[in-house]
């Protein structure tokens, strides 16, 4: 990976819709060439996914709440199955297996509280390997997205 790979990736990442055009004036390629480069990053895995970002709060899902999830057992089998639980949970944004005070941290959406309430019912409560979880409201969105930084001091 060179500086004009890093450079298409930085661009891409606050808007994948970039033409080759417009990616050829940030970058200082022609077109032809930023689109053979993305092609090439996408094939090798460096694009892990193309998505649109949406506004919860326009489609009536303003609570973001963190959830740290502890289980009782740590089998294996348990661990794979609240993972696939959660996988199939809609309204989980985000799920890490990590280390620490909890097993699991979630970032989830909700319309409301009595929604959040509903999740939790069907999905700690009444899951017998949930020991605890702790759930913090997030107040405010102060930065949100996925972007990584590729560029370095010489770029």
């Amino acid at each position: 990976m060179d500086r004009f790979d890093r450079l298409i990736l930085a661009a891409i990442q606050s808007n994948n819709r970039l033409t080759a055009d417009a990616l050829s004036e940030r970058v200082g390629l022609s077109p032809d060439a930023c689109r053979k480069r993305l092609s090439r990053l996408r094939s090798q895995g460096y694009v892990a996914a193309d998505v649109a970002v949406l506004n919860p709060d326009k489609l009536g899902r303003g609570l973001t709440l963190i959830v740290e999830v502890t289980l009782q057992s740590e089998r294996p089998s348990d661990i794979d199955r609240f993972r696939r639980r959660m996988i199939e949970a809609p309204e989980v944004m985000q799920c890490y297996y990590v280390t620490g005070n909890a097993d699991f941290i979630l970032i989830l959406t909700a319309r409301d509280m009595p929604d959040f309430e509903a999740f939790s019912r069907r999905h700690f409560f009444d899951e017998e390997n949930i020991a605890r979880f702790r759930t913090s409201v997030v107040m405010n969105r102060v930065k949100t997205g996925f972007s990584l930084p590729v560029l370095t001091e010489e770029d």
